[in-house]
Parts: C-alpha cells; structure tokens; sequence
C-alpha cells in the first residue's frame, strides 16, 4: 500500500511516502502549518496517490497524551474527513532524535537542516509503523 507520513507540527509539517511495496520511504517535503496546510496534504495525496496516511503522534514519555496529541488528533479528524482515507496514528517518541541522527553526519547548515528535518522525522515515522504493521 502506498502511505503518505505526516509530522505534523505547530510551525512545520514534513511529509513522506512510500513505495507501493512499502519497502523504500522518502522523505518528501516540509509544509507551513497553516491554514492552507489540508489543501497542500491533499494535493500531495493526489499526485502521490496515497492509499492511506500515517500520522504521527506525539506521546510523552510515559505513554500519556498531552496538548499537542489532542492537536494531532484534531488534525486526524479534519483530514479523515476531507479526503476519506483512512489515517492511521503512530507513536513518534523520539522520531525528531532519529531524524537527526539521520542528518547528523551530513555537512550543511542549520537553516538546511530545519528545512528537510521534519521531512526525515516523517519518513523515520513511517518506516516504524511499516515494520510494526508486519511484525
């Protein structure tokens, strides 16, 4: 099946994709958080042709939820409804660590960096929930 992966964030949210297979994700690009942000996501699912979304959603350590879970969720709910996918949430603890592992050994700069790191987390989010969906 092929998801698109979203990090859905205050400011930035990064997108990435996968192949029909699910064995190659890509990071794809970052989007403003804004109100025009359920326009973008749905143009991407059109030109990507998205099956499904992976959300991710950002627990406390402990398991809980806090505010910015309750604003994922909200999200969820608006995009679910708009394009008629199913969306799918995935824990994302420590998904913004692994991203920048990711990066870590890349030579550019911070600005650089700001601008595909969301995109990475979203990717490090959907190669998870594949390797989950087929333990």
């Amino acid at each position: 099946m092929r998801y698109l992966a979203i990090d859905y964030g205050d400011k930035r949210s990064g997108l990435a994709v996968c192949d029909a297979g699910e064995t190659i994700v890509t990071p794809l690009k970052v989007l403003q958080t804004d109100g025009a942000l359920l326009k973008h996501i749905i143009k991407v699912i059109e030109d990507e042709a998205a099956e499904a979304v992976v959300v991710g959603l950002p627990l406390n350590m402990d398991g809980t939820e806090g505010g910015q879970a309750a604003k994922v969720r909200d999200f969820v709910s608006q995009l679910s409804a708009k394009t008629g996918l199913k969306v799918f949430l995935h824990d994302e603890r420590l998904t913004s660590f692994e991203a920048e592992d990711i990066l870590g050994p890349a030579q550019m700069s911070w600005r650089k960096r700001k601008k595909i790191l969301d995109a990475v987390a979203a990717a490090v989010i959907l190669k998870s929930f594949i390797s989950s969906s087929s333990d």
